[in-house]
Parts: structure tokens; C-alpha cells; sequence
């Protein structure tokens, strides 16, 4: 499901300060459309996420920089290895 900025702000509970803080921090990054930015129920994941990091785990932005640029890379990887696991299961010819 997508959503708009307002929709968005209203499900997250974020005011528009800390969303475009985020944004630029690239912590989210939204669909760019003619009629504005659309977000996910992934980047509401994401939300979640950001905020445990901070209050739960004392995380400071620098060190949210740091494990949301790793755990992208890991969600690449997987994605890559997926891929790779599913040529190789295709019969030869």
C-alpha cells in the first residue's frame, strides 16, 4: 500500500521536522510522483525501526547512519543471492 506525505506523517507519528530530517539523511528515501512523494508500509517498517534504534538501543544519528547503511547492504545481498540461487536451479541446457 502507498501513501501520501500527510497519510504518512498521520500513520508514522512523525512531525514534518523529523521526516525531512530522515529524508535527507536518506534513512528514507520516498517515491518521487507529479502530485508528491509517496511512502510504503515498508518505510513505516523503517519508522519503527529508526525510533527502536534510538530509545531502545541509545543509538545516536551517526550510529543509526551506520546500521541502517549495513542492514541495506544485507538486504541486497540477499536479494543477490536469491537471484543466484534460482540461475543455479535452472536446468542446464
Amino acid at each position: 500500500m502507498t501513501m501520501n506525505e500527510r497519510e504518512f506523517l498521520k500513520s508514522a507519528g512523525l512531525q514534518v521536522q523529523v521526516l525531512e530530517f530522515w529524508i535527507t539523511r536518506e534513512w528514507l528515501v520516498p517515491q518521487p510522483e507529479p502530485d508528491g512523494r509517496r511512502f510504503t508500509d515498508m518505510d513505516l517498517a523503517r519508522v519503527r525501526l529508526i525510533r527502536e534504534l534510538q530509545s531502545e538501543l541509545g543509538a545516536n544519528d551517526a550510529g543509526v547512519d551506520v546500521i541502517l547503511h549495513l542492514m541495506d547492504q544485507l538486504h541486497g545481498m540477499r536479494q543477490v543471492l536469491a537471484q543466484l540461487r534460482q540461475e543455479l536451479q535452472k536446468p542446464s541446457p
